[in-house]
């Protein structure tokens, strides 16, 4: 039976680059995303053309018990879960105070908080009974700077990586890796940044910038550091790290 790598969020950027790769590796990936069965299937198809095995689901994180039946779920029919990725967006767009609702300021802490308090509430026990096992979770610049016309995103994703924190303090020391990769700059994702900007900006976004143009994140490599951290050895483990093209200034510079 082979170790799974359960990604929750996986679309065309990070997630299902990340799934692809643990599954390059051995692992069975299984993929969650909230729509677009299609897209969904292609990322499977293209994970079995490279010889590997994965497994797709639509599912809405917001729903209740609907990331508690996954693991369950993955747990009893599919294998145990050596990896989790959290890989959630919760970004609202930028509104002012005045702008944002309570309805939108809560949906950003119930996908980037509360979602990954479920995650890792259904998966950890699993791990801890194994004695082994490392849960890696996307972030974003918002977790450790507010902008303006951020007030749900910088709330939301400062308390995820809080959150990760409190998680690493009780289970590290039970064998658990926890990790908060701090995503900072542009992913050339059509997913995300591709829907926030619309097709014909992003388009000419990518033929300056994207691929091998090299200015843009490339989720392909970024896999590459999703991976390596999941393989640290216990007494060299990252918590938190952050990701940014060679081009960009980092957060503490703007």
């Amino acid at each position: 039976m082979k170790p799974v790598c359960l990604v929750i969020g996986a679309g065309a950027g990070i997630g299902g680059n990340v799934g692809r790769r643990f599954a390059k590796e051995g692992f069975h990936a299984v993929l969650c995303r909230r729509s677009d069965e299609e897209g969904l299937q292609r990322l499977v198809a293209a994970i079995e053309d490279d010889g590997g095995t994965a497994s797709g689901f639509l599912m809405n994180a917001i729903k209740p018990d609907a990331i508690e039946e996954r693991v369950a779920q993955v747990e009893r029919d599919v294998g145990p879960i050596e990896v989790a990725v959290f890989n959630l967006g919760a970004q609202i767009g930028n509104r002012t105070l005045a702008e944002t609702s309570y309805k939108q300021f809560e949906m950003g802490w119930q996908l980037a908080t509360f979602a990954l308090f479920r995650l890792a509430s259904a998966v950890l026990p699993h791990m801890v009974d194994r004695g082994q096992g490392t849960l890696l979770v996307t972030s974003a610049t918002a977790a450790v700077r507010g902008n303006a016309g951020q007030h749900s995103h910088a709330a939301a994703m400062g308390g995820r990586r809080m959150l990760c924190q409190t998680l690493n303090a009780e289970f590290a020391p039970k064998g658990i890796h926890v990790a908060h990769i701090l995503i900072d700059g542009a992913v050339d994702a059509p997913d995300t940044l591709g829907k926030m900007l619309g097709a014909e900006r992003f388009q000419k976004l990518r033929e300056t910038r994207g691929g091998e143009s090299d200015g843009l994140m490339l989720p392909e490599r970024m896999a590459d550091t999703y991976f390596h951290v999941s393989q640290q050895h216990r007494s060299a483990w990252t918590h938190e790290l952050d990701l940014r093209s060679f081009s960009d200034l980092a957060w503490w510079n703007h």
